[in-house]
């Protein structure tokens, strides 16, 4: 396989609202990410995922773009995004655009023209349908956000159809005028200087609706693939699509360097697996840790060199981590160390999210009325006129809901948590004052310095990029590998659990490479304490 940087590096994410806000309007803007830029140098990465900073009416926090080649004025202005763009390469961090082309906004101007009447020229960038015979939606395809995916427009006397809020028209990627005007966007950016693109639900731009065909639609590749020839192609650049649906498989259609699409996909296979099977996110179970175990190995060996990993636990859309599998109560240090060294060794492209390197955890509300995301207030009343108890839906909220991800990121003890001098878009975590950027810099114990470490052994060792994943057999909740390569083997040893456990490995321990407290002297029937991490370079006895 042919070697790039985008398989070298930690990506940072950053969901600029929530980041760092400059002017005191409670937002956070790109004055604030370019204030902390030597914060993030700090940290080791090597670029950002800059969720959607375009202009926007904000329906959907920035996913309902009006105009891409603008700047959503709360955030800044286009000279700001060039200085961001130059500040952080001067740092040799490369910024990745989030790039949301299945859907616009209502009111980006194509829609505006398409809704003037069935002959406008910007009509067929959308999809519209006639009603059935009974003036009802053309089928039963459901919206993510709930409800129906087709609005009807009344001048017109058809439906429109969003996957998404109505305020997200799903753009018609038939239609060849379309594909041009989002790839001369694509070449935009690119001549900008940024680093990549991250692609929102990419994997519904191929849809056949009338079909009932949403996700890996028949014609999805070709457009893929055009796109690559068309724009980034032409460039060493990360491109990382968000694949709901993507089996190994399906990945490879993808991410195979030989089919010229993408440099790699999130597959969301481990994010499901609290979740009762065919129903909603909101729908919980018991996780259990060997089906996580399956899964990661799963992905880890049937990739080969056929495509590439990205590597997550955290994003804008989920839960944290510590929250949702760890725990925060008694061990949120010592069970975040624990997932960072489990997901950073492994084979991939890894993936922080904003807040996950000081170990931020769930803010949990008592009442809908604290809640911003439309997607949780759309389920809430969804369900509510379903008969659903409201403290079970206030419940899958807390565990589920994406606010979790949203909360300001806590820089310090000071008041709102350094985040900004006026008034939040959200509210901060109360916790802010124990969890924060400071502390955690002041803590050479800190979980920031566990990331920063695994971030610098990526750097150093070929073998956490390159080596072969080997799983290793042992008890349920404990989850073990190995990595080889040239000769060397690293074990890698995770007590995913509250509960003590055993652990035992044929092999002697040459070195140890990285631990969250545990100082193993042996392997043969060693035993774990709850949340136990360590990796050792190890040698046959």
């Amino acid at each position: 396989m042919e070697k790039h940087w985008w398989q070298e590096v930690v990506v940072y994410q950053i969901y600029p609202r929530s980041f760092k806000d400059s002017n005191g309007d409670g937002i956070g803007d790109i004055g604030g990410i370019i204030q902390k830029l030597d914060y993030l140098k700090e940290l080791g990465i090597g670029a950002i995922w800059l969720s959607p900073v375009y202009a926007s009416p904000n329906d959907d926090n920035g996913y309902d773009i009006s105009d891409y080649e603008k700047i959503m004025t709360e955030f800044g202005t286009m000279a700001d995004m060039d200085n961001l763009i130059t500040a952080a390469d001067q740092r040799n961090i490369k910024i990745v655009m989030d790039l949301v082309v299945n859907h616009t906004s209502d009111e980006h101007q194509w829609f505006i023209e398409a809704k003037k009447g069935r002959d406008n020229s910007y009509r067929d960038y959308y999809i519209w349908a006639d009603p059935k015979s009974d003036g009802s939606a053309p089928n039963e395809l459901p919206s993510t956000f709930s409800g129906s995916a087709w609005e009807f427009d009344e001048a017109s006397g058809q439906y429109y159809l969003h996957l998404f809020s109505k305020k997200q028209p799903d753009l018609n990627w038939a239609n060849e005028h379309v594909r041009q005007s989002v790839y001369d966007m694509m070449n935009f950016w690119i001549a900008k200087g940024i680093g990549g693109f991250r692609m929102d639900v990419i994997d519904l731009i191929g849809k056949v609706p009338m079909e009932m065909i949403t996700g890996n639609g028949p014609k999805l590749h070709d457009y893929l693939q055009e796109m690559n020839q068309a724009t980034f192609g032409k460039h060493d650049l990360l491109t990382v699509g968000e694949t709901w649906g993507a089996t190994p498989e399906i990945a490879k259609l993808y991410s195979n360097p030989d089919r010229n699409e993408l440099s790699m996909v999130f597959q969301f296979e481990h994010v499901g697996l609290d979740e009762q099977p065919q129903k909603s996110k909101w729908d919980l179970r018991p996780f259990v840790v060997a089906e996580l175990k399956a899964v990661f190995e799963k992905w880890q060996t049937e990739l080969g060199n056929e495509g590439w990993n990205s590597l997550f636990w955290n994003n804008h859309d989920l839960p944290r981590i510590i929250s949702r599998w760890g725990d925060e109560k008694n061990y949120r240090v010592k069970s975040g160390k624990l997932f960072a060294i489990l997901l950073h060794l492994l084979k991939g492209t890894p993936y922080i999210y904003q807040g996950e390197e000081i170990g931020m955890i769930n803010r949990s509300i008592t009442a809908i009325e604290e809640v911003d995301d439309i997607e949780s207030i759309n389920m809430y009343h969804d369900r509510i006129a379903k008969g659903y108890d409201p403290k079970e839906i206030i419940q899958s909220i807390n565990v589920k809901g994406r606010d979790n991800a949203r909360t300001p990121m806590q820089w310090d003890d000071s008041e709102n948590a350094g985040f900004t001098t006026g008034t939040p878009w959200l509210f901060v975590n109360e916790n802010y004052q124990k969890i924060n950027v400071a502390q955690a810099l002041a803590d050479k114990d800190s979980l920031f310095y566990t990331y920063q470490k695994l971030i610098q052994l990526r750097k150093n060792n070929p073998i956490v990029v390159w080596g072969n994943f080997q799983l290793v057999e042992t008890v349920p909740e404990v989850f073990a590998y190995e990595r080889q390569y040239e000769g060397k083997t690293w074990l890698v040893v995770t007590n995913f659990s509250g509960n003590e456990n055993k652990f035992d490995y044929d092999g002697m321990i040459q070195d140890i490479v990285i631990t969250n407290g545990i100082l193993p002297q042996d392997l043969k029937n060693l035993t774990l304490a709850p949340w136990d991490a360590f990796v050792v370079e190890v040698g046959k006895p």
